[in-house]
């Protein structure tokens, strides 16, 4: 058995520098290394989540490292979970139970937050009591002064940990000197101490022409640059969404089968595509384009965390109308959660849990109406189709429940799962659907009328996994890591 090291943490100078993706990388490097690593956020805001085995939701981005390290998910590795629902106002999900909705006032209040910190603290000193070491992920920029005193996953849960704590900086953005600089020097004596490394990330062109830059960095900051990480694009793991959605484009000049998944507002749970968008045989883009939605062989209509106001706008926008005649082609669309729903001929929220509209009608393709209701739907669950070959796994996590008598699946616990139009239209409840090879094997053989073979993707997903800490090891002061883990 290794010794027991000290935990480390990775912190910003802002959000999606790639904080997320470099712990996924470090909890690989350490299970390789013989370690028994987890992960943990104290709090996160994100419309990616997951269902963990006890039927509890975290991020999406621990149970990936939750992966990468080899266990299983848990919610003490992300106590705190934030889902938008509007610009101002989340869902807050507390030890993977939601607790209601709050506003940004109402949440960074000063009445609550030691109560959320001991929370955090709690679920840490579980998993620190059980796994070594603990990796540890911040969010946002760690110098955000006036959200400090409220902060509790930044700098007070690393001084809490005593974890050894780098500052990852994306050079892609610009401006990483003024902005290291700026993040190391607003921080307390005590909490700069707390900082063993800078880590540059996204890296583009020849590393040597940034000898002087690095050497500017470590005068100004009086921290070492540890690692120079560079830019990536063949590497396959999910990542964060509330600033990563925004930024998604199709790959241009990409052949196959075009499939177009609604670019909703208040879109969740976009890992659902991963797959199919690294999938050679496959041109996945994101659009909030009318033709582009037309000219597609497969439209996806994904998961909202406010279905009625992304159905609104669907009609507002005219993108409502490019679906329905997307389908009135007989050409393939699928709803998955919120999606599905959107495709009924009812949503009715009588308790406001999304918004205070209490009622709208959808595109009208399904025969369903659906009701949100307090609590939620929060479970793992394996799967057979209920109208043609296919089984897989996924989850659920949903408030609504949807009338239908023809079930899209059958779970394994003999319930009845979402609604099948045709070959060409229908939705689900399952998230994680199409990471399942027979199910891709059939809408692709659908949409493109040739025999698709199956792959296996859990092979492909460990693939990745190792590419992503050898990208890590190779680009990186590894030994000068591991030194600062050394308890004294």
């Amino acid at each position: 058995m290794k010794n027991r090291i000290r935990p480390i943490m990775f912190v910003g100078i802002g959000s999606d520098v790639g904080k997320s993706v470099i712990n996924t990388a470090f909890c690989r490097v350490l299970l390789q290394d013989g370690y028994s690593p987890a992960p943990f956020k104290a709090q996160n805001m994100s419309l990616n989540s997951f269902a963990t085995k006890d039927n509890l939701e975290i991020g999406r981005a621990q149970a990936v490292q939750a992966e990468a390290c080899g266990i299983e998910s848990t919610s003490d590795m992300n106590p705190i979970l934030l889902k938008p629902i509007s610009n101002n106002e989340s869902q807050i999900i507390l030890n993977g139970k939601p607790v209601g909705n709050k506003s940004a006032a109402e949440y960074f209040r000063e009445e609550g937050r030691e109560k959320l910190f001991k929370s955090a603290t709690r679920a840490y000193d579980t998993l620190n009591s059980i796994y070594n070491p603990i990796v540890l992920e911040g969010a946002g920029s760690i110098s955000e002064l006036n959200l400090k005193s409220k902060d509790i996953v930044n700098m007070r849960m690393a001084m809490y940990s005593g974890a050894a704590t780098y500052i990852v900086a994306d050079i892609d953005k610009g401006g990483i000197f003024a902005s290291l600089y700026g993040s190391v020097m607003l921080l307390t004596p005590e909490e700069r101490k707390a900082i063993r490394g800078i880590i540059i990330n996204k890296f583009r062109g020849d590393i040597e022409l940034f000898n002087e830059g690095k050497r500017l960095i470590e005068e100004l900051t009086g921290v070492p640059v540890v690692a120079i990480l560079p830019w990536y694009d063949d590497i396959l793991i999910d990542q964060e969404d509330s600033v990563v959605l925004e930024k998604i484009v199709r790959k241009k000049g990409k052949q196959g089968v075009k499939i177009a998944v609604v670019h909703l507002k208040h879109m969740s749970n976009f890992t659902d595509f991963n797959i199919l968008e690294h999938l050679p045989q496959v041109s996945l883009f994101y659009t909030r384009d009318n033709k582009e939605i037309e000219s597609a062989d497969i439209v996806i209509i994904p998961g909202s965390k406010n279905v009625i106001y992304d159905l609104n706008h669907l009609r507002s926008s005219g993108l409502a109308g490019a679906l329905l005649r997307h389908h009135s082609k007989g050409k393939p669309l699928y709803g998955i959660c919120g999606g599905y729903q959107i495709m009924g001929k009812w949503i009715h929220d009588p308790y406001q849990i999304e918004g205070d509209i209490e009622s709208a009608p959808g595109l009208g393709i399904l025969p369903i109406e659906t009701t949100l209701q307090k609590g939620k739907v929060t479970r793992r669950c394996t799967f057979t189709l209920a109208n043609s070959r296919g089984s897989g796994k996924g989850y659920e996590i949903h408030s609504g429940v949807s009338s239908g008598k023809k079930p899209f699946a059958i779970l394994d616990n003999g319930e009845e799962d979402g609604f099948y139009l045709n070959t060409y239209t229908w939705g689900t409840y399952i998230h994680g659907v199409f990471d399942n090879p027979s199910l891709i094997s059939l809408i692709l053989s659908e949409a493109s009328k040739k025999d698709t073979p199956a792959i296996e993707f859990q092979d492909i997903r460990e693939e990745n996994y190792n590419k992503l800490a050898e990208w890590f090891r190779s680009n990186s002061e590894l030994d000068y890591i591991y030194k600062t883990l050394a308890y004294d």
